[in-house]
C-alpha cells in the first residue's frame, strides 16, 4: 500500500488518540486500517502531520453538513479521494455521492471501500486533463430548456493540489468555475507559496519522493482565477496552536503571504 495514502489512512484512523479536541471519530479508517494491518507509527510519530489532517477532517465535515443541509439532494464528489470516506458524515438519505482518484489508487480503493449506496458511486479521472468535470458526468451550469436550474455541487479536494504544477492548478480551478452550477463550492487545502520545493524537509512527505509545486502568495489569487469564483471562507492550521500560532504566523505574514496550511472555500456564482 503506497504510504501517500496510509498517511492520511492512519492520522484518522488513530489521530484522535493524540489529538482528543480534534477527534473525527472515522470508524472506517479504524476498521480499514486493521484489515490492512499496516505499521504506520512512523507515520503517527508525525504529530503535526497527523493534526493536519484531522483539522481539515473536521473542517471539510462541517463545511460539507453545513453545504448538504441547504441542499440535502444535491451531488457530492470527492476529487482525489485515497482511502478517505467522508460519505459517512455527509448522507442525507436524498444526495448523491462521487470519490475519483487516478486510475491506480481507485484500483486499490474498490475492493477495500466499494460504494456503500446506490447514491454512491466511483471513478477514475486524472484531473490535470481538461474535461474531467464531463467525465465524472457531473452537473453543469447550464440546464436545459425547460428544466429547473441544476443543483450546486459540493467539491472536496484535499492533499491534491499542492503536488500539481501552478498552471495545472490554475486549469482544475478554471474548468470548476466554468462548469459547475450557481452556489456550488469547492473546498481545498493550500501551503503558502514558500513551502514549493521543501518537501523533503517534511517528515511524512519527503521519504515517499514527493513534492511541493504549488503554493499560495495570496488567497485573493485563487479566486482572480475567473470571474464566477469568489474566496467565501479561509483558516489556518495555527488556529489549531491558540494565541502563539497565530501571533508567530501574523509575525511571519509579510513573507509568507497565505496560511502555512490552510483551508478554503471557494463559491461560484452568475453575476446579474
Amino acid at each position: 500500500m503506497p504510504s501517500t495514502l496510509l498517511i492520511p489512512l492512519a492520522a484518522r484512523a488513530r489521530g484522535d488518540h493524540y489529538f482528543p479536541w480534534l477527534a473525527c471519530g472515522d470508524a472506517v479508517a479504524a476498521e480499514l486500517l486493521e484489515r490492512l494491518g499496516a505499521d504506520v507509527e512512523a507515520y503517527l510519530n508525525d504529530l503535526p502531520t497527523v493534526l493536519n489532517v484531522l483539522w481539515r477532517t473536521r473542517f471539510i465535515r462541517d463545511t460539507a453538513q453545513g453545504f448538504f443541509l441547504m441542499h440535502p439532494g444535491a451531488q457530492g464528489v470527492n476529487l482525489g479521494c485515497g482511502l478517505s470516506h467522508h460519505f459517512q458524515w455527509l448522507d442525507t438519505g436524498a444526495n448523491h455521492w462521487l470519490d475519483a482518484d487516478l486510475p491506480e489508487v481507485m484500483a486499490l480503493r474498490r475492493p477495500l471501500l466499494p460504494a456503500q449506496c446506490p447514491r454512491a458511486r466511483l471513478a477514475e479521472v486524472d484531473i490535470t486533463e481538461p474535461g474531467w468535470w464531463g467525465r465524472l458526468g457531473l452537473p453543469t451550469r447550464d440546464a436545459a430548456a425547460g428544466e429547473p436550474p441544476p443543483q450546486p455541487v459540493l467539491v472536496l479536494c484535499e492533499g491534491v493540489l499542492m503536488y500539481l504544477e501552478p498552471a495545472q492548478v490554475e486549469a482544475v480551478l478554471t474548468e470548476f468555475a466554468q462548469c459547475a452550477p450557481a452556489g456550488s463550492r469547492l473546498v481545498l487545502d493550500v501551503l503558502t507559496h514558500r513551502a514549493v520545493g521543501t518537501a523533503a524537509r517534511h517528515a511524512s512527505v519527503g521519504p515517499t519522493g514527493a513534492e511541493f509545486r504549488w503554493g499560495v502568495a495570496r488567497l485573493s489569487d485563487l479566486a482572480a482565477v475567473h470571474p464566477r469564483l469568489e474566496l467565501l471562507h479561509e483558516h489556518s492550521v495555527a488556529e489549531c496552536y491558540g494565541w502563539a500560532g497565530l501571533a508567530l504566523e501574523t509575525l511571519w505574514w509579510p513573507w509568507l503571504g497565505a496560511p502555512l496550511y490552510g483551508m478554503v472555500t471557494l463559491g461560484v456564482h452568475d453575476s446579474p
